[in-house]
């Protein structure tokens, strides 16, 4: 099998909208109170994510930040492309960055795995050496089995969300909130008050978060369908959804809108300590969870093979 290098594949870009700090810590803070019995947004010296809990592959989540979108849900819906098979150690270059980190929500490497899998990249390249803390999750008759992909293995199959920095510390948005009193998970309600804000001008932002407390809803892609998924309700039935407990590492990233390059709104996918995971939906235990997210505004969007023939299906 193939892996596509993305320096020979298509590659656009948008600059987004990048609002004042104070302004959008003041945006997102009033919008999670109407959503959260508590909550908080300060803007703070990022802390060394590196460590434990994070884990994250880099120190921070500053210098000449993105968000970036390889492939598309198209690639998988309504039947799988198996020939889409992208090397993420790329994928910096592809933005315009030769050393950096990158962590999102992708499809894990399939001849690498065995099978159909959920993937949390992580993973950084710089001139001192390349880390991958990556993981994947994948559904097995015992239920769900996380693993920790080797450091060689930075391949992702179909699809990946991610946000790609220097993986500088600097400034950032540290978030907490707890007890959920609304309807709208956390991202969605980041990147609606994001949208109902600065409506037509994109705002972008990525990094980490992490659920202390309560339990989640994710889901985890089962092996690739045979009949063709032609609408959501037929995704959502094919797709083996679990509940999981707190603590969970998420790694995310989102957009307020669409700058005209056909991206995915918002992609989360979590790990953890104790072997669960997958695409996170929202919490289940809304009077018991707990946040807390470190977050960074994206200055560019970048576009990596955008798939010719696109629809709306499967992108929640």
């Amino acid at each position: 099998m193939t892996t596509l290098e993305t320096n020979t594949l298509k590659v656009e870009n948008s600059a987004l909208y990048q609002p004042p700090q104070v302004e959008m810590a003041v945006v997102l803070e009033s919008a999670l109170r109407e959503n959260f019995a508590e909550a908080t947004v300060r803007i703070v010296d990022c802390p060394d994510l590196r460590q434990e809990p994070f884990g994250l592959a880099a120190a921070g989540l500053c210098g000449s930040t993105r968000v970036v979108e390889v492939g598309g849900v198209p690639n998988l819906v309504p039947l799988v492309k198996r020939d889409r098979l992208y090397n993420l150690w790329d994928v910096p270059a592809a933005c315009g960055l030769p050393e950096g980190m990158l962590l999102g929500a992708g499809a894990g490497p399939w001849p690498y795995v065995g099978k159909n899998s959920e993937m949390m990249p992580n993973l950084s390249v710089a001139a001192s050496g390349r880390v991958n803390n990556s993981y994947v999750v994948t559904v097995e008759k015992s239920g769900m089995v996380q693993a920790k992909l080797p450091e060689h293995e930075a391949r992702v199959a179909l699809l990946c969300n991610a946000f790609v920095s220097k993986g500088e510390q600097g400034k950032v948005f540290e978030i907490v909130c707890k007890n959920r009193t609304g309807e709208e998970n956390f991202i969605s309600c980041l990147r609606k008050a994001l949208h109902n804000r600065y409506q037509d001008r994109t705002v972008a932002m990525g990094g980490v978060f992490r659920i202390e407390a309560g339990k989640a809803r994710v889901h985890v892609m089962p092996e690739f369908s045979e009949t063709p998924l032609q609408c959501d309700s037929e995704v959502a039935n094919w797709l083996q959804f679990y509940e999981v407990s707190s603590p969970l590492v998420c790694l995310t990233s989102f957009l307020s809108s669409d700058p005209g390059l056909d991206f995915r709104l918002e992609h989360t996918h979590c790990f953890s300590a104790h072997g669960e995971g997958g695409h996170y939906h929202c919490d289940t235990t809304a009077d018991k969870v707990h946040y807390r997210a470190y977050l960074n505004l994206a200055e560019r969007a970048y576009r990596v093979d955008a798939p010719a023939a696109t629809h709306q299906i499967g992108r929640n």
